[in-house]
This record gives C-alpha cells, structure tokens and sequence, in this order.
C-alpha cells in the first residue's frame, strides 16, 4: 500500500516540477507577481512536506531552503534575480533526479549539491543582518522585533482516513513547533472502544495555541496538503508582541479572558461549528477551480489512473474488436436474423467502447509543449542567442503513446532550429532583423492527423551547401536535378550536417536521420519548407492514435492488406484500356487530372492473372494524390493494429498486421514508404 502512494506522490511531485519550471518562466519576464510567487512558494511547500511523509528525506532537505527563498522573496525581504531564478531551475533538475533515482546514493552529500545549498543560504544569511536578536527573561520571552509577534488559536481534525495516503499529522505539528512555542491538547473524545478501534484510521483532533512572528497564511500553509480532507480553523487571539513558554501557557490562558473563553470545550464548540462552514464554503470555491463545472450544474471530476491500466484497456478493446469482426463474418454466413441483430447491436457498442477507451488516452498536446520553454531558454543561453518560443495549439490532443514517442524527435529539431536556424543578436541586427529570434511551435488536426509545425525566422536552409555536402558524401550525382523538397530531404540521411563546426549541440550528422526514423516509425510524414534568410518550416503530420485505426481492407490474389482509411479519397476502376491509353506507364486519368499509381501486385511481387478490372484506392500524401492497385476493394475494416516482431522489423512498406474475422492475417501498409521506395526506384532508372 506504501509503494502504491510513494508512487502516487512520486507522480504528483513531477507534476509540481513541471508547473513549477512553467512559473520560474513566467517570473523570470514577471519578476514583481506576487500571485506567481505565491503559487511557486506553496508548490515548493507541498514538495517539502510530501517528500518528507514518503521517506524522500533527501528532498524535503534540499527544498527547505529553496522554500525559505521564496518566502523571504514572498515577505518582500529578497528580489527576484537571475541567480536565484537560475539556483532554482538547478535546484528543481535534482529534485527529478532524487525521484528517478532507486539507489541509496545520499544526493545531500554530493559536491553539486552542496554547492548550489552554499549559494541559496549565502541568500538567506544576507537578509539576516537586519534580524533583531530575542532576550530570555524567565518564562516570558520578550521579542525585540519589528515584527509583531501574534498568538493563534488553531483547531485541526484530520480525516479518519488520513494514513492511508502516507500522511502523518504528527509531522505536521513539528513543523507548526518551528513556527514558535505553542499549547496542544489533543481531543479525543472520537475514540472508540478498543475492540472497535481501527488501528488505520485516526480519531483524534487538537487545539492549539501557537504564538509567533509568522503571518497566518504562513501558518495555513504547513496544512496545505490536507486542507481539502481535515477540519481547519485558524484565528488570531492577540497581538501582545509576547511569545509564551509551554512552562507558562496554563497560567496565561487562565489570565487571559479572552483566551480563558476560548479554552472552553463548549465555547470551542459553537466557534469550531461557525469555522466550519466557512471551510466548506472556502472548500466549494476550491472544487469549482479544480473541476469543470456544466451549465446544468453537474459537476465533472477527475481521477488518477496508471497508464498501464489505460494500455490494459486498450489491449482488451483491441481483442474485443476482433471477436467482433469475427461475429460478423459468422452471422453473415449463418443468414440468421436473430445473429445479424445481435452482430449489428455488439458492433455499435464495441465501436463505442473504441472511441471511448481511445478518448481516454488522448492527452493535449501542451503537456510536452511546456517542458519545451526550459529547452529554450537553456540552449538559447549555451549558443549565445536570444529567443522565444511562441506555441499554439497546446490543447491539440493525440495519443499519449504518440505524444511519448513524439517527444525526443520534437526536442531534437528545436535544438537544430536554435543551432543552424537563428542567427546571433548581432548578425540578425546586421540583417534588418529583431535580435530576438522567434521559434514557433503549433500543433492542429487534420483528419485522422495531427500537424505539428516548427517554425523559425533565422537564416533558413542553404540548399546549395545540401547538395554539395551529398555529392561529396556520395549520396548525389553532380549533375541529379532535384526539386525544392527532395533537397531538403536530403538533411535527413546519416553523417550529413551543414554546421561549417562541431557543437555540444549539433554538427555531427548524427540525429536528423533518427528522427526520420522515429517518424517513419509513427507512420507519419516530415515536410521541410525553406526560405534563405528568412526561416524555415518543419511540418510533422502524425497519426492520432497507433493502436486502433478505421482502415480500409484491399485484396490481391489470396492475400489481405489494411490501408488507413484517413488517408484514402476515392476508389475508381482500371480497365486494361486504360492501361493501354496510358502506353503502359502507371498513370490514370481522373476527371482530366492525371495520378500516379502503384500496383501493389508487382510492388510484392505477387504470382497470378490480374482482373480484367481492378481497382485503384487514392490516398493522400503529403499533398499528392496516389493511387495504388488491388484487385478488390473489400470494405471498412476496424483495425487492431499489432507488431510484426522484430523478425520483420526491417520489412520496408510494412507497418504491422491484424487479424481478420475468419483469422486470417492482413498486412498494413505503410503508404508514405512504399510510394517513397517507388520513387527512388523510378528515379534509380532515370539516372
């Protein structure tokens, strides 16, 4: 049960992160907000007091003064700088790898480590000259202070079920301990008899009377992770300027009227009741932040589930799809009524449960644009440049799976924009430019796609240092005539870079040919657009989902094949005279547009007599409109995409296979790589 919350708390720490590296952002161009700097404080807070809770011992140490920080930054005691923005983007790279990592390595202890502490309490200490000195004077503790030291009465009820998500009060009355002397008495009038008593949950409450220099929202914010499952009430009982030994506090509550109330079990009472419908009243507030509230007034909430549980049901609907295409094939053979209803009723409820057990992996697109900013600005920092990365279409959602995989070919042709595309502040300026170059990263759907484009207003391309850099590599005859895009495409074959010198960041020719790949992988496409001197366009068109796709189900002879659906405009006929109008060149005319075609029987070498009549499905890619050959165009098929194995991991215009109703396997087809062999081919025999 531990395990389980440490990783849920390990989960919601990386969130935290992430929104935190988001905030530093912000303030770094926002540096007086106070409203961020709250919201990175209490993030801060959170981590500290969680990691502490879970046994990362090591993180809630390192966030203490980080968290101290932001508080004197918070009180108005310290500025926001460059070194303490830059302390802390450090400081949060740690933290990450405190939780990644599983070995008993004590970070606390290592010179890194030490280093940026070093740095954050020089910080802390420079504020101190200003702290006035406290004098001990018998049970009384007189303050020489300029701040005002107040005398709080809390009540604290925790949920009876607090322990079950790694929680343990008394860590959060240490702390308040730190805040300043204070009382306790715990209420335990809710316990149970001892046979009745459940040793998982917790029955006591406390009052306390606390007396210290901290405001109340420094105090609020010790509760802040159980705030939402506890009774809390907090109010000011005094401004004496006095701070009371736990020796004296009997005698002072018996000697202060006020407080001498207070103490009063009954009186507690009724201002415990009057509190806690101001809690809950606050609490609505809170819960309308945190969920999407309809116009009907029904609320939308959300829970957190393991995306191995989220694969498990999509693997379960990939099965199901199947039994169902299965159960059509034998209600079409049966002719029975009764089973063509009931196919019919199962095929509308397993598409259903496609859509939503799919719709459930969808994630926006944003969640991996966000990480990106950092990316930025670290790498813009290295290179010497100035930057800024505009991104649109965050809410653009796509598979996690995809989004995953998506992520590092992503990163890599930011860093090449940042490196080969934006020029430095003084060359841009030379060239009439804004010395800040602008990166801009968009995301929208298209279809069953989605288009991520990454923009840059640098220098562009150099399509003549392409084709040189290719002829000397040996990739290209000196005198092959290429167009605009098949230059381009050039930059994506190994060991072939234009950087005039070797970088940290690029340089290599080592990279933009894996990221062909990891595309290719994801069936999709990557498009280049280029103008010199005035930037350049990389255009992703990626699937949404891989798992389950609409596809289209083709026969040649005996043998099946999947095209995806999404892809696919038309089907019309060939006749063999159109073969012969054509001088026996792999053309068709459609409605006075002539089209390319591909016949996938002598692309897979396949034996046999074709039709009399065959059918060309044309799809889309990128732009173009292809055809490609099959002998018979079977119909809609949803398809349950699975790995050919790593047998056949290198058969090039094979995506994956499915299984047919009857059991039999259909290939996919890669079409983007069967029409770029085709190509390549074609233009092998030209040369």
């Amino acid at each position: 049960m531990l395990d389980q919350h440490k990783q849920a708390f390990r989960e919601e720490a990386l969130e935290l992160l992430a929104e935190l590296e988001s905030g530093l952002l912000e303030l770094e161009k926002f540096p007086e907000d106070k409203a961020l700097i709250a919201t990175i404080f209490r993030a801060l807070h959170t981590i500290k007091g969680s990691s502490g809770m879970f046994g990362y011992d090591d993180i809630s140490m390192f966030t203490h003064d980080i968290e101290t920080i932001f508080d004197l930054v918070r009180s108005g005691k310290l500025t926001v700088s460059k070194q303490i923005i830059d302390l802390t983007f450090k400081s949060l790279d740690y933290i990450k790898a405190m939780l990644d990592d599983s070995s008993s390595k004590k970070f606390s202890e290592l010179t890194e480590t030490k280093e940026i502490l070093h740095s954050f309490r020089a910080l802390i200490n420079s504020t101190k000259s200003t702290t006035p000195e406290t004098v001990t004077s018998g049970t009384i503790v007189q303050v020489a202070d300029t701040q005002v030291t107040q005398i709080y009465y809390i009540h604290f009820k925790p949920n009876e079920d607090i322990f079950l998500s790694g929680t343990n009060p008394l860590l959060l009355l240490n702390e308040l301990e730190e805040m300043g002397p204070f009382y306790i008495r715990s209420r335990d009038i809710a316990i149970p008899a001892f046979t009745e008593m459940n040793p998982e949950k917790c029955y006591t409450a406390w009052d306390i009377v606390l007396s210290s220099n901290k405001n109340i929202n420094s105090i609020k914010d010790i509760f802040i992770f159980v705030e939402d499952d506890s009774t809390l009430c907090f109010t000011v009982l005094s401004k004496e300027g006095v701070l009371i030994s736990e020796d004296a506090v009997e005698l002072f509550l018996k000697e202060t009227a006020k407080l001498n109330k207070l103490v009063d079990n009954d009186i507690i009472s009724l201002y415990v009741q009057s509190q806690q419908k101001k809690n809950v009243d606050e609490q609505h507030i809170r819960e309308a932040d945190r969920h999407k509230i309809h116009h009907d007034g029904e609320v939308v909430s959300s829970i957190r589930v393991s995306a191995e549980k989220i694969d498990q049901l999509v693997n379960l609907v990939g099965e199901l799809v199947t039994l169902q295409a299965q159960l059509t094939q034998v209600a079409n053979e049966t002719s029975s009524a009764i089973l063509l209803a009931i196919a019919e009723s199962v095929e509308r409820i397993t598409w259903d449960l496609r859509d939503s057990a799919l719709n459930i992996r969808m994630l926006p697109i944003g969640t991996t644009f966000g990480k990106f900013n950092r990316l930025i600005r670290d790498l813009s920092k290295e290179l010497g440049k100035e930057v800024e990365l505009i991104t649109l279409g965050a809410e653009t959602e796509l598979d996690k799976t995809v989004i995953e995989k998506i992520s590092d070919p992503l990163i890599h042709l930011l860093r090449n924009s940042l490196d080969h595309g934006i020029e430095t502040p003084e060359v841009r300026q030379l060239a009439g430019k804004n010395p800040v170059g602008k990166v801009t990263l968009k995301a929208f759907q298209s279809g069953g796609y989605v288009v991520i484009q990454i923009v840059d207003d640098g220098a562009g391309i150099d399509k003549e240092a392409l084709r040189t850099k290719a002829v000397n590599l040996g990739l290209l005859s000196p005198e092959t005539l290429l167009s605009d895009a098949d230059t381009y495409a050039l930059m994506f074959n190994p060991g072939l870079s234009t950087a005039k010198q070797v970088t940290s960041v690029s340089g290599r020719g080592v990279g933009m040919d894996v990221v062909k790949k990891a595309i290719d992988n994801l069936r999709g496409t990557i498009e280049v657009k280029s103008e010199k001197g005035k930037g350049s366009t990389l255009s992703l068109k990626i699937p949404l989902t891989l798992a389950i796709i609409d596809g289209l189900l083709i026969r040649v002879q005996d043998q099946f094949y999947i095209l995806p659906l999404s892809s696919v405009e038309e089907c019309v006929e060939l006749t063999r005279h159109d073969t012969v109008m054509s001088n026996q060149r792999n053309l068709i005319n459609i409605r006075s547009e002539i089209v390319p075609y591909i016949r996938l029987r002598d692309f897979f070498l396949i034996k046999g007599e074709r039709p009399e009549i065959e059918q060309v499905v044309v799809v889309d890619i990128n732009g173009i409109r292809v055809g490609f050959v099959v002998d018979t165009v079977v119909g809609q098929h949803q398809t349950v995409l699975k790995s050919l194995g790593a047998l056949y991991k290198n058969v090039e215009g094979i995506s994956g296979a499915t299984i047919l109703g009857d059991g039999r396997v259909a290939l996919t087809l890669d079409i983007n790589k069967i029409a770029e062999l085709q190509e390549i081919e074609e233009k092998s025999t030209l040369v």
